[in-house]
């Protein structure tokens, strides 16, 4: 024990940007085990899909029409800032949520999670990776 705090004495900036990463490690490991929502690939939202999973593509109309994955809803990402009162009946069902690259699709669940929806996914990757893997696109029309 005494080398120890000889050791921290001496050293006080090494001990004190180890504690600092620890703590960085403990949060970010606590906030990732309560997040309220998760990131799937491609090929688990098909098996989830497959059990009755809502799909929901948050992209503008415009994009959605262009190009979307099948028995997929839109739902423009303003809509659900605005409280996603059209989805409240899935609140129980589990839910993925995507975008064209699955950035703003993260930032959606989160904000379905908050809003108390109770197993709400990203599509990792979105609809780049949906199309990487060769599954269907289908266009409005």
């Amino acid at each position: 024990m005494q080398q120890f705090l000889s050791y921290a004495s001496n050293h006080a900036i090494l001990v004190a940007a180890t504690v600092i990463m620890a703590l960085v490690v403990l949060v970010h490991e606590f906030r990732a085990r309560t997040a309220s929502f998760g990131s799937i690939s491609p090929s688990e939202a098909v098996r989830m899909m497959n059990s009755g999973a809502l799909l929901i593509d948050i992209r503008a109309n415009d994009a959605f029409a262009a190009g979307h994955i099948p028995n997929s809803r839109s739902v423009p990402g303003v809509t659900i800032a605005d409280g996603a009162a059209a989805l409240e009946r899935f609140k129980d069902k589990p839910v993925i949520a995507y975008c064209d690259s699955g950035q703003s699709a993260g930032a959606a669940a989160r904000h379905l999670g908050r809003l108390g929806f109770k197993q709400v996914y990203n599509l990792r990757g979105g609809l780049a990776a949906w199309r990487a893997e060769n599954l269907p696109v289908e266009k409005k029309g």
